[in-house]
């Protein structure tokens, strides 16, 4: 079950911009593969790194991949066919530059010819001749010592006709299969965020990968599966726009679980098309490990299961039924535990506010016997005034 994983373009975290430096950092984040992005043009002082990240690739067996425009016409007019195969034409020539094992494409609008088989034919005509170049390029140099010696031994790229996002762009899943059976040396691309998001939603279940890549091979007879994985927002059957796996409802942990599980068939090459590229790609590797765990406790399990049963006489069902009711039993007990130890800190932090509000009550009680306190000795005061009075008069009489 071969899984490489890498980003769509040079780390974000790479210091040099460099697709050497990009490949290094990849490697040694203990991914695999990268897709070199060539989506709006190529300039031509770029072939000189091609050809060293072509040589490093070599060496190191390191997957190389690129991608071709996006903006391509190819169910257009002959002028528009002709603008974007000259696009592609670059793209091509980059491809044998950097030994890149695939070649992402696209076919753009339906335009005027819509949906339906007249498309599909023409798209199968056009992509046929892509292949065709393809070969052209990577066995035009007969050169004992060639500068590209990986075209000595290698076979040509293969052309990755990718899955559209949008209901107004050729390439559902079924048009791109179709294509894909009629044309040799193409292979579908399975941007699974297009996918999710042309489906209204639809991949959100191990189950749901499992049928895709069912059809997949059922189709085109394929164990060989080169797909792209983002986070996207969606509405309305179209991708709006990518965005980090976490914040989408395009999960990566039911693919993980697929792989890990039922993809053991699988060789399958993951590129993140997230804005946090190889940040995602390392989210999907963490994913795919615990998927791994997951599975590896789940056999030890097993294994542990039957074994008691084989000592005990007990089936191993009965042994998984007594382990249900005691997980169950420890976890309502800690339950209670937990709303026991809530209800006392509760009663710790109300216990400070009784305390104060007794002390109010005291402080309460205290203030009226003050203040007949205060009034009796007023009393007395006015007394003792009046016997001083008294006593005034006294002596007035004497005298």
């Amino acid at each position: 079950m071969p899984v490489r994983l890498g980003p769509a373009g040079i780390p974000l975290s790479c210091k040099g911009r460099t697709i050497i430096e990009g490949m290094d950092d990849i490697i040694s984040l203990g991914l695999e593969t990268m897709e070199v992005q060539t989506v709006r043009m190529i300039a031509p002082q770029h072939f000189e790194q091609y050809w060293q990240a072509g040589v490093l690739a070599n060496k190191t067996e390191f997957e190389m991949n690129i991608h071709g425009p996006y903006y391509s016409e190819l169910l257009g007019n002959r002028v528009e066919r002709g603008r974007s195969l000259t696009k592609i034409e670059s793209t091509l020539q980059a491809a044998k530059t950097i030994n890149a094992r695939h070649i992402t494409l696209h076919a753009g609008h339906y335009g005027e010819m819509g949906r339906g088989r007249a498309a599909n034919e023409q798209l199968a005509n056009v992509f046929a001749g892509i292949v065709d170049r393809v070969h052209e390029i990577w066995h035009d140099d007969e050169d004992i010592y060639p500068v590209f010696p990986w075209l000595k031994d290698g076979t040509p790229s293969k052309i990755g006709i990718e899955t559209s996002g949008r209901q107004e762009l050729w390439g559902s899943l079924e048009e791109v299969l179709e294509v894909v059976n009629h044309v040799e040396g193409t292979v579908p691309v399975l941007n699974i965020a297009h996918i999710h998001s042309r489906g209204h939603g639809s991949m959100r279940t191990s189950e749901d990968y499992g049928e895709m890549f069912d059809l997949v091979r059922e189709t085109i007879g394929t164990k060989e599966f080169y797909c792209h994985f983002s986070g996207v927002e969606h509405r309305t059957g179209n991708a709006m726009h990518y965005t980090q796996i976490k914040k989408s409802d395009l999960n990566f942990e039911p693919l993980a679980e697929f792989i890990v599980e039922e993809g053991g068939w699988l060789d399958i090459t993951l590129i993140s098309d997230s804005p946090l590229l190889e940040h995602d790609a390392m989210y999907m590797l963490q994913n795919i490990e615990k998927a791994r765990h997951k599975q590896l406790e789940r056999k030890a399990r097993e294994d542990r299961r039957r074994s008691l049963a084989a000592q005990t006489g007990r089936s191993a069902e009965e042994i998984k039924a007594r382990e249900l009711e005691i997980a169950s039993a420890r976890k309502q007990a800690a339950t209670a535990e937990m709303k026991q130890k809530a209800a006392a800190k509760k009663s710790q932090e109300a216990k400070p506010e009784q305390d104060k509000a007794a002390e109010a009550s005291k402080e309460a009680e205290a203030k009226p016997k003050a203040k007949s306190k205060s009034s009796k000795a007023k009393k007395v005061e006015e007394k003792a005034e009046d016997n001083v009075f008294d006593f005034d008069e006294e002596d007035d009489d004497l005298f």
